[in-house]
């Protein structure tokens, strides 16, 4: 929709991406977008994202054809336009004249700029060598791990899957199917193209709710059973603690923040299922009664799920991690003082670093003799998958002609009896 002659999604994706430069996730900028129609703000979404995993091919275009470096605004105008003539595909004559319009809109100096801007975009139009440049790449505090671990081919794999973006995923209640889904191995949905969540058959019935992939495996790999006492700790947004529900068991939904908490209850309404919510600080909460089994879905970097968030390599330095870790470790010898003799659990981490996975569980084998980690058997799940300690990591680019998955790690531990 446009006012004035100014598109109205485009002008969105820019305040959206001015926010990334100031440090804010484009989740939590919704506030940047209410004045928008809902079709405006879901393509301003969209634009602002393709701009982020394109974000230094355009660049490289772009420098191409200017002298000096154009200010932050700018460039983001430039970064919108390329993008959206290489990799969208869009009618050159409209992309151009809405970024010569929406570069006259900062100003005095964006007048001054707006004739380059329609003297580069023009040679843009006609620009070859766009798909044979190299994906956006992970920061370096990242990539350096990544690239240690598992070699540099599964990093330049790891960031191409990045830059594709990820399909919808959705889990079923049992039994439960969804028309023109297609059924993946280990028993997701998945929704290919663009689809709006809510119009899907079900979504009113709460058949079914949105979770990647390899986020449903965490519960999976714990084999929740009907009456188990099972607490789901660092719960929200609750995709877990609906798999456990779904199943049959007495889950005790445990998370530190009341307003993430409210969003586990409206997916439990929704899907016509029952937890008891918990608001605490898992480290400090103990259940009142013993527990079968625990899922930590531990706090992390996140950096598996970077096809899905691409901004969050413009926000993360990796300065945060040794923190996480150290959290990461007091929270599984927490859950593990809450099992009784034989107990099970299942720590995860939406992380590609090592250091929040593999290492934690070499770690908690060093600390807890006689704790063992039971080697995950689960349907769908390649033998590959499964680390030499005894854990399953997921990456980005493993399926990659099905359109790929998070990167997880997780790992079953059981008390010694």
């Amino acid at each position: 929709m446009a006012k004035h002659g100014v598109d109205l999604a485009r002008l969105g994706a820019l305040r959206l991406l001015a926010g990334v430069r100031d440090g804010l996730s484009l989740s939590d900028q919704a506030g940047a977008l209410k004045a928008l129609a809902p079709a405006d703000q879901a393509r301003a979404g969209r634009l602002a994202a393709a701009v982020l995993r394109h974000h230094d091919r355009a660049d490289t275009v772009i420098a191409a054809y200017v002298s000096r470096r154009p200010t932050p605004a700018v460039a983001d105008i430039l970064r919108l336009a390329v993008v959206e003539l290489l990799e969208l595909d869009g009618a050159p004559h409209g992309v151009v004249d809405a970024a010569v319009s929406l570069t006259r809109g900062l100003g005095q100096k964006g007048q001054a700029a707006s004739g380059m801007v329609n003297a580069v975009l023009r040679k843009v139009a006609v620009h070859q060598g766009w798909a044979g440049l190299p994906p956006q790449p992970m920061p370096a505090w990242l990539r350096g791990p990544v690239a240690d671990a598992w070699g540099e081919s599964a990093a330049q794999a790891i960031e191409i899957a990045h830059q594709a973006g990820a399909p919808l995923d959705l889990t079923p209640k049992p039994g439960t199917a969804v028309e023109g889904a297609e059924v993946l191995p280990t028993g997701s949905l998945r929704i290919h193209g663009s689809a709006q969540v809510s119009a899907l058959p079900g979504f009113a019935a709460g058949e079914w709710w949105v979770q990647d992939a390899a986020a449903a495996l965490p519960a999976r790999l714990l084999e929740p059973r009907p009456a188990e006492r099972i607490a789901d700790l660092c719960a929200a947004p609750g995709g877990k603690t609906l798999q456990l529900a779904a199943v049959g068991a007495q889950v005790l939904a445990v998370d530190i923040s009341p307003a993430r908490l409210n969003r586990v209850a409206e997916n439990l309404r929704r899907c016509d299922l029952a937890a008891e919510l918990v608001t605490a600080d898992a480290l400090d909460w103990r259940p009142d009664a013993p527990l079968d089994a625990v899922l930590l879905d531990a706090p992390c970097s996140a950096t598996g799920t970077i096809r899905r968030h691409p901004d969050l390599p413009f926000l993360r330095d990796g300065s945060g991690v040794p923190a996480l870790v150290d959290l990461q470790s007091r929270l599984i010898d927490h859950a593990l003082s809450l099992l009784p003799p034989g107990g099970r659990m299942v720590y995860a981490v939406c992380s590609l670093l090592p250091d929040e996975g593999e290492a934690q569980l070499e770690a908690a084998l060093t600390r807890h003799p006689g704790l063992m980690a039971e080697t995950p058997v689960l349907p769908g799940i390649e033998r590959s998958w499964i680390t030499p300690g005894g854990g399953l990591r997921t990456r980005p680019d493993f399926w990659p002609e099905r359109g790929g998955m998070d990167g997880f790690f997780m790992m079953r531990l059981r008390k010694p009896g």
